[in-house]
């Protein structure tokens, strides 16, 4: 009996601890999707911890090994060399002393990622003895739970993980290890002894059998729409220094990071700055020259020129372009802040009352600030700038014989570029001549073939699937990243140099001094944006706006309006291709539009037909469900009494007799004898044999008795079994 207790106790030990093993697993599992890193070995040394603190080693033991286990994977993640060569041992001590060293002056942003690898192993070595003590041990797991589910509901709403079915997987696993948990305090607290084989079959696996159906019947059923607004762009408007993570769905608003674009945005109308200006103009920051594939990089690393006394020495245009000498004051509102300078074309020189030094970075073209030696932000600034206006007729003139570095930095394309992307700037340029033309063509293409600007429910690239040819070729909806990226690609496809330009339109007006022809513009998050440098020899970097809904805020000048431009009447603007359809997709189309109408009536009636069928269906069978378990709880005495007796009858023992016998005094108690506290158990079935005029109770009694005194059990198995059974049907009648 000492036996099966404790086989009962391991049971619920390790089946407490692996419920608690696959609740960690759902907090590992989300890190492949919202960042690059690899998770299988991180669950390999989970694994490997767990396993080892479930024998509770003694810790003279357990730490090394764990220790050797970490060692390992910190081996097989970032050193080539022989694990017995104990060389990489010294390099990893130099790690750790470096990052300490960085940790301590706190430039966490400059942790290696071998220590970040190994903080995160010490940290899964950390869990692995917490979950044991808080499952095994304490087993109080309930803050653990929910903590698990607040953490997925995190990650699904912010990021681009689907937690949906994360969350039926930790429904699942917390209801039954509640569950166990619950039925072993109560065994251990009432030292009730009971075989596994009977948990398994009275109890676990009804439990795993009622948690699956309701899990089923949750998941299937039909759901209610959302009650509350989604509280995502209210928060993410109120976080104004959050910067952009690159995941998810993100804030409008400069972010710094734009190596993988794509995905939705949220509107964020936080204003930023306020500018007093003559003219409407871009607000540029910088620039990009590398596509990737899925976003943006720069070539160079970061140089920083000092700029003397303010004046900045950067030049976008040759001094053969005819500009305007203009001034704009910025000021910045509340707490919000860029890192680097806004800036319009043509700047020429900024003054500030703050001590700061200006530095222009030549890799990227932005303009920063520094204080002490430090990178800083300004609250205001005054800007003279010489506007540019950039003739047309000259553009069209301009020859095509581009610096060597220049075409060598800006027609970069990656390798694997789908060839389909070329051959559609090849087809939209094949009528065009000068350089200008076939950038207005590919400008326009956008906006000639139905392109649709969006900001939600953009999808972004798979690991395989290129930015750009997916915009192009299955989407055709997106905002200023899509449009601008699509072009500078197709443009440099076609041997044009071309770059990749962000900071913000020009605001909106919300003053005017008519004295002074100056009015004030308030540009906010939401004025983020994107466009397109063309270089032309001899003139410069010239913008250009593809991006649908939006005008190119450069100045253009020529002999007759600009709209006297258009592609040749001839020629029909190029249709774009026809979006990608999954596969599977239906190939061919109806032409008569109210055949098709008709049938796409049938099929949404059917479809919805079939719908309201399956959620018929489902519900018919959670209420089929629901009265087989409330017939169940009705005849569970019945239903108990009845294995009971069959477990007397088949395996005749002390354990079963026992368990018998105890269930009969509880059955009394139900029935209204209660036992007193100080009465016997002779006491208490002479007394229910004379309120049932019968001799039963007595003689299961003395049987009883004997049994526990003697630790073996007496008398025929048949004369026993009989009199529980009429005792039964005595005490139910």
């Amino acid at each position: 009996m000492i036996k099966t207790q404790k086989q009962v106790k391991t049971l619920h030990t390790l089946l407490l601890y692996i419920a608690g093993f696959c609740l960690f697993l759902e907090w590992l599992y989300p890190l492949g999707d919202i960042s690059e890193t690899n998770i299988g070995v991180f669950v390999l040394f989970a694994l490997y911890c767990f396993f080892i603190s479930y024998f509770q080693l003694h810790w003279l033991i357990s730490i090394p090994v764990k220790g050797l286990g970490l060692l390992f994977i910190v081996h097989m993640l970032y050193f080539e060399t022989s694990f017995l060569d104990l060389n990489w041992a010294g390099e990893v001590l130099q790690e750790v002393m470096y990052n300490m060293e960085l940790m301590f002056s706190g430039d966490w942003y400059m942790l290696t990622n071998f220590f970040r690898s190994l903080l995160f192993l010490v940290l899964i070595w950390l869990m692995s003895y917490l979950l044991y003590y808080w499952f095994v041990r304490m087993k109080n797991i309930i803050l653990f739970i929910l903590l698990t589910f607040v953490y997925i509901g995190i990650l699904d709403t912010f990021t681009v993980y689907e937690g949906a079915a994360a969350i039926v997987r930790i429904f699942i696993i917390s209801f039954i290890a509640l569950g166990m948990s619950s039925l072993s305090k109560e065994i251990e607290n009432k030292r009730i002894p009971i075989s596994v084989g009977e948990r398994l079959k009275y109890w676990l696996l009804p439990l795993v059998f009622v948690v699956a159906i309701v899990s089923i019947i949750g998941y299937q059923a039909p759901k209610a729409e959302p009650q509350w607004p989604d509280p995502l762009p209210f928060l993410q408007g109120a976080a104004d220094n959050i910067g952009d993570s690159g995941v998810g769905t993100g804030r409008v608003g400069y972010g710094e990071d734009d190596s993988q674009l794509g995905g939705s945005f949220v509107q964020d109308d936080t204003v930023l700055f306020e500018a007093t200006v003559e003219e409407d103009h871009y607000w540029r920051i910088e620039t990009k020259d590398v596509y990737t594939g899925k976003g943006w990089e720069t070539s160079q690393d970061r140089n920083l020129l000092h700029q003397t006394g303010g004046q900045i020495t950067l030049s976008t245009f040759e001094d053969s372009v005819e500009t305007e000498t203009l001034e704009t004051q910025i000021a910045f509102t509340g707490s919000n802040r860029l890192p680097k300078v806004v800036y319009p074309y043509g700047v020429s020189s900024i003054r500030t009352e703050e001590p700061v030094d200006f530095h222009l970075d030549e890799s990227m073209e932005g303009i920063e600030t520094i204080r002490d030696g430090e990178d800083s932000t300004l609250e205001a600034y005054e800007i003279n700038y010489e506007s540019p206006s950039f003739d047309i007729e000259a553009l069209q003139n301009n020859s095509e014989q581009d610096p060597e570095e220049v075409r060598d930095r800006y027609t970069q394309l990656p390798d694997d570029l789908p060839e389909r992307v070329g051959d559609l700037a090849a087809e939209i340029t094949e009528n065009h001549e000068t350089r200008y033309d076939k950038a207005r063509a590919i400008e326009r293409y956008f906006s000639a073939n139905g392109f649709e600007y969006q900001t939600t429910d953009i999808p972004r690239p798979r690991e395989e699937e290129d930015y750009v040819d997916q915009f192009l070729f299955e989407t055709q909806i997106g905002y200023c990243d899509n449009f601008s990226t699509a072009m500078v690609v197709m443009l440099r496809s076609e041997g044009i140099p071309a770059r990749w330009a962000k900071g913000f339109t020009s605001g909106e007006r919300i003053d005017s001094n008519a004295e002074e022809q100056t009015h004030v513009n308030e540009v906010a998050n939401s004025n983020a944006h994107s466009w397109v440098e063309v270089y032309f020899p001899e003139v410069g970097w010239v913008p250009f706006e593809p991006t649908q809904g939006f005008t190119n805020m450069a100045d253009f000048e020529a002999d007759v309006d600009e709209n006297d431009y258009p592609l040749p009447e001839e020629e029909e603007p190029l249709e774009a291709p026809e979006l990608d359809q999954e596969e599977g997709a239906e190939d061919e189309e109806e032409t008569d539009e109210a055949e098709d109408q008709e049938e796409d009536t049938a099929a949404s009636d059917e479809e919805t037909g079939i719908s309201a069928l399956t959620g018929y269906i489902l519900i018919g069978i959670g209420i089929v469900l629901l009265l087989i378990l409330l017939a169940l709880y009705i005849k569970r005495r019945e239903i108990r009494i009845y294995f009971l007796q069959r477990k007397l009858e088949n395996h005749f023992d002390e354990t079963a007799f026992q368990e018998a016998y105890l269930y009969l005094l509880k059955l009394t108690g139900k029935k209204g004898f209660k036992r007193g506290s100080d009465e016997t158990l002779r006491e208490f079935a002479r007394r229910v044999d004379e309120h049932l005029f019968a001799v039963e109770m007595s003689k299961l009694t003395r049987i009883y008795e004997r049994m526990i005194y003697s630790k073996r059990l007496t008398g025929e198995k048949e004369e026993i079994i009989q009199l529980w059974k009429n005792l039964i049907n005595q005490i139910m009648a």
